[in-house]
């Protein structure tokens, strides 16, 4: 895994640009966000919105609009519906959110004539920085799925594994994290925990290594591990979080990043495209590296 978010920018500058609509784009931070990814060659934004308020905030970050496609749309709704068909019908390789809210986007995302949804779950990955940590990190689900049981955490997990995977992470080391480090049978999480570990022994998860239940501290630390007589490959080594739930993937990523002050990035996957879907309260970095994991993925 790589140790920093300037690492993923460099990798994802060799690769070229990847087109990216953006909805409801007339928004100071997306725009920051997409005028540094464009500068650096890894994206080519589409941007789909007010046209009049996008040139204004265009202005006020220095972006060049010569030779970028401007569609003009006021209304929020035809805006994400317009950005989503252009994903669908591969006009662009990327979707990313603008000034309006997830569940407008997400319903259009969700939409069976001109949406992104496969057969997969679609799930929320986060990726984190911080000084305490030798290498990045991946938690996963914190903001999409609320309750997901075996079935979904399965495909939650898949789809963390294959993002890793365009991280050039080959056999990401996966903790399912639970308050306990034993299979409690008052204790659901950590029934499903050790069922995941289990199916991936017996072939049905591929191309990672799982082990659970684990609590938290002996997930982040080797030595904690030790301590409590938990002898695995993943402990003090962790790739992928799996969190029990979505409070308490929320609550984690909340603390990272707001006690912790965590660098962090954020993408939604499962979908046939990756979706920037960051919250108005993330910084223009934190949208331009969610930029950067969308562009690693296509």
């Amino acid at each position: 895994m790589a140790k920093s978010f300037k690492e993923l920018l460099d990798l994802a500058k060799r690769n070229g640009a990847k087109k990216i609509a953006v909805a409801v784009a007339e928004d100071f931070d997306v725009l920051s966000a997409v005028k540094e990814a464009y500068d650096q060659n890894i994206v080519k934004p589409i941007l789909i919105g007010n046209a009049e308020k996008i040139k204004d905030v265009a202005k006020k970050v220095k972006l060049n609009l010569d030779g970028i496609e401007i569609i003009d749309e006021g209304e929020s709704i035809e805006a994400c519906r317009k950005a989503v068909s252009i994903v669908s019908s591969q006009k662009a390789d990327i979707l990313m959110k603008g000034l309006v809210d997830t569940s407008i986007i997400m319903k259009q995302v969700l939409d069976k004539e001109i949406g992104l949804r496969t057969d997969k779950v679609i799930s929320h990955v986060g990726v984190f920085c911080v000084p305490t940590y030798p290498k990045l990190f991946i938690l996963t689900d914190a903001a999409m799925n609320i309750a997901p049981n075996l079935e979904y955490k399965k495909k939650i997990l898949e789809n963390a594994v294959e993002f890793a995977h365009s991280l050039d992470i080959k056999n990401p080391k996966v903790a399912v994290v639970c308050a306990k480090e034993k299979v409690y049978k008052k204790m659901e999480s950590t029934i499903d925990a050790k069922e995941l570990e289990d199916m991936n022994k017996r072939g049905e998860i591929k191309d990672c290594t799982v082990i659970g239940p684990l609590a938290l501290d002996n997930a982040i630390s080797k030595e904690a591990a030790i301590h409590k007589g938990v002898d695995n490959p993943v402990s003090g080594d962790v790739d992928i979080f799996l969190m029990p739930n979505i409070e308490a993937g929320n609550i984690m990523y909340k603390t990272l990043t707001f006690l912790a002050k965590a660098q962090n990035a954020a993408v939604i996957v499962g979908a046939k495209s990756p979706i920037v879907l960051t919250s108005r309260t993330d910084t223009a970095e934190t949208k331009l590296n969610s930029i950067v994991l969308s562009a690693l993925m296509v």
